[in-house]
């Protein structure tokens, strides 16, 4: 039983400290974000939609989301800010030529590299994959990493050619100061598209004469 005599505890048996938080592997978990659809969690697949706060999901899981709002989702506030189709962009994707997807690793005995990623930049082959910043441009939908914008300035999308502006770049996967000013700027946005719509004038109805 101990402490019966003869028997002398020791302090880190009378001294019972702090419990050990488990610690979720924070590296696993930034993959985890550009590989599984934010709303659904099942893994990314083409197509793959991001939001104004630049988070990627399934496009089937955010239409089947836009038809039933009612429905019970893990994740539905991930969503809650999407309001239709519209609030969504189709990206336009490069894959990465050294993924191997599922075929890699069918057998369980291979180490499964977590920082491989699916996708690629088309300017200077950087891994989509979290360890490196990425940006989409919400005219086109082409992704990008930050590196290649900043490098190579233009005003033209180095992947289709169509023209965009600051405005238009959306980081993916932010930090938390990022989404919140992403979310600022998509709010502001719709403030002012709300304005210039009830502020409009009611289109006037010509007059047709006809003669007698």
């Amino acid at each position: 039983m101990g402490c019966d005599g003869g028997t002398i505890p020791k302090r880190h048996e009378l001294v019972k400290g702090p419990k050990k938080v488990e610690k979720v592997d924070k590296n696993a978990e930034l993959a985890a974000k550009w590989k599984y659809c934010a709303l659904s969690q099942e893994k990314l697949r083409r197509p793959i939609v991001s939001c104004d706060l630049g988070r990627l999901y399934n496009k089937d899981a955010i239409i089947e989301y836009l038809l039933d709002k009612s429905a019970d989702r893990p994740n539905a506030e991930a969503v809650t800010h999407i309001r239709g189709i519209k609030d969504i962009k189709e990206l336009n994707l490069t894959d990465n030529p050294e993924w191997e997807g599922e075929r890699r690793n069918a057998k369980g005995d291979r180490y499964e590299d977590i920082h491989c990623g699916m996708f690629i930049c088309p300017v200077v082959g950087l891994e989509m994959n979290g360890k490196h910043r990425f940006c989409y441009l919400q005219t086109c939908g082409c992704v990008f990493s930050d590196r290649a914008l900043k490098e190579v300035k233009t005003e033209i999308c180095h992947k289709c050619g169509d023209p965009f502006k600051d405005e238009d770049i959306v980081v993916l996967n932010g930090t938390k100061e990022e989404v919140e000013k992403l979310r600022e700027k998509m709010e502001e946005r719709r403030a002012k598209a709300k304005t210039k719509t009830s502020s409009s004038p009611c289109p006037q109805r010509a007059l047709v004469w006809f003669p007698v």
